[in-house]
């Protein structure tokens, strides 16, 4: 997996195919692992960067849940060092402008930069993310809680894995797929990335800027989403009028896992769609 060093830290990435790019940002206590099949049809068409957001997956030097110190400072985990990272990342690769994907978090950062860095973004499409940060499930809401989050790091994080190893079924149509990626991300990340990046997406709010947005813009959103409410699909509508919105009748927050071969059609048919 190629590396890329920038000021705040590394920046790790998966990248596959050739042709125009396309970056894909994941979503919380995610990695770019949740894009393996995404990456590999778009691939055909398009040359693809799965990034990992520092203190998550194996960017940045990140603590395990054995060690808790962390090796980035706090603020190196919220939304507008996401951004910047974002931003740093197209900037050392070369990247001038390029379509942005986000899952969850990796959407509200896509829509972020698409309001702060225009001239970088050429499309951007949200995936069950949160335009209104209210918008989140109480659980994600309270883990923003230092405190909240000290007792998840109970015993090394060992009850954070528990509960995800259940609350996982719930999450996707196979719950044991997704329990499997969840702890396998979630045992790489720190205490700090952990509540740090949370409470700052808590705390957003894009509706006043969403007017900004003047590049093409898709929105997926599931019906059985527990993560992100998804009436969030109206408000992103409502900020940017000229928003595509697909609505998924039978899939939940991970759309790509519960809709794949629907998900990666219209991502790849709507990337495809000229822009003028």
């Amino acid at each position: 997996m190629p590396s890329l060093v920038t000021d705040p830290g590394i920046i790790h990435y998966e990248t596959y195919g050739r042709g125009r790019p396309v970056l894909l940002l994941h979503g919380w206590l995610g990695s770019w692992e949740l894009w393996r099949y995404t990456i590999e049809v778009l691939g055909r068409d398009f040359r693809t960067y799965a990034l990992d957001f520092f203190g998550f997956g194996d960017s940045g030097v990140v603590s395990s849940l054995d060690d808790t110190s962390p090796h980035l400072p706090p603020e190196a985990f919220t939304v507008p060092h996401y951004v910047e990272m974002v931003y740093q990342f197209m900037e050392r690769l070369g990247i001038k402008k390029a379509p942005l994907i986000g899952h969850s978090m990796g959407g509200t950062v896509s829509l972020s930069t698409a309001i702060q860095y225009p001239e970088k973004v050429v499309k951007v499409c949200v995936i069950g993310s949160p335009v209104n940060g209210s918008s989140l499930n109480l659980l994600l809401k309270l883990s923003g809680n230092p405190t909240v989050a000290s007792v998840f790091w109970l015993f090394g994080g060992r009850g954070l894995l528990l509960f995800l190893r259940g609350y996982s079924y719930f999450m996707a149509k196979d719950g044991q797929a997704m329990s499997h990626m969840m702890v396998k991300d979630v045992s790489k990340i720190s205490m700090e990335s952990f509540f740090q990046s949370i409470g700052t997406l808590r705390e957003t709010d894009l509706r006043p800027d969403l007017n900004k947005i003047k590049v093409p813009t898709l929105g997926m959103y599931g019906k059985r989403d527990i993560i992100v409410r998804p009436s969030e699909n109206k408000i992103l509508k409502a900020g940017v009028p000229h928003a595509q919105i697909e609505w998924f009748e039978d899939a939940g927050h991970f759309i790509m896992l519960d809709s794949p071969e629907r998900f990666v059609t219209t991502l790849r048919d709507w990337l495809f769609i000229k822009t003028s």
